[in-house]
């Protein structure tokens, strides 16, 4: 079967899993690592920036967390064709839907599963606003995590894993440093990913408990 070049990644990352291909639920591991980490009122999004065809390193600085807007953030992994034709479709949803981060990620991925065209196109993004993290695929899938933690991409499970036993020790870093401490972990780690990071952030919307202010009787 041919292979394709993916953003961050391609040739032998373009495979399918166990041999053989899936045109219903396809899940080909994306060479690259993208993470977000929300703690306290800051919100990250980073990623590596090297681009493999085969056994090849083509770029070592792509840029594939993007801003859309003054408060989304948007990262992305997959075929390169197909991660930017998705970015310009999160904007159209974005600008049907103002101010509906949620709703138009959902319109997105009903586009993108239904599509005739569109679910062809082989990428997973994240989606972050001040409300909420989200991971968009193309089986349909918008989903929130429980722990404000994100990441994809072929060294998605050693970041995810890093941020959250340094989110779980009790360490006084900021969101972007544990972004940053457990990218390199990654990227020590995966082939498919350096470490030229790129970094977004925006403002996390302050929790209720934080701006409530209780009177003395």
């Amino acid at each position: 079967t041919g292979q394709r070049q993916l953003y961050g990644g391609g040739g032998q990352g373009a495979v399918w899993p166990h041999g053989g291909a899936s045109h219903t639920h396809p899940t080909p591991m994306h060479a690259t690592t993208i993470l977000s980490v929300r703690r306290g009122e800051e919100v990250v999004v980073i990623g590596d920036g090297q681009v493999t065809y085969g056994d090849v390193r083509l770029k070592p600085n792509a840029r594939k967390v993007r801003r859309v807007g003054d408060k989304i953030v948007v990262g992305f992994a997959g075929v390169t064709a197909d991660c930017l034709c998705l970015f310009e479709l999160l904007e159209q949803k974005l600008e049907a839907y103002p101010g509906q981060v949620l709703r138009a990620c959902v319109e997105m991925a009903k586009a993108w599963r239904l599509g005739q065209q569109l679910r062809r196109l082989d990428a997973t993004m994240i989606v972050c606003d001040p409300e909420m993290s989200l991971t968009i695929t193309g089986s349909g899938d918008v989903i929130q995590p429980h722990d404000g933690v994100i990441a994809i991409g072929s060294g998605g499970n050693y970041a995810l894993a890093a941020a959250r036993a340094l989110l779980e020790s009790g360490t006084e870093l900021n969101a972007e440093e544990i972004a940053r401490l457990s990218m390199k972990i990654a990227a020590d780690l995966c082939i498919y990913t350096n470490h030229e990071f790129v970094v977004e952030k925006t403002t996390a919307a302050p929790s209720p408990s934080a701006t409530t202010t209780s009177e003395s009787p």
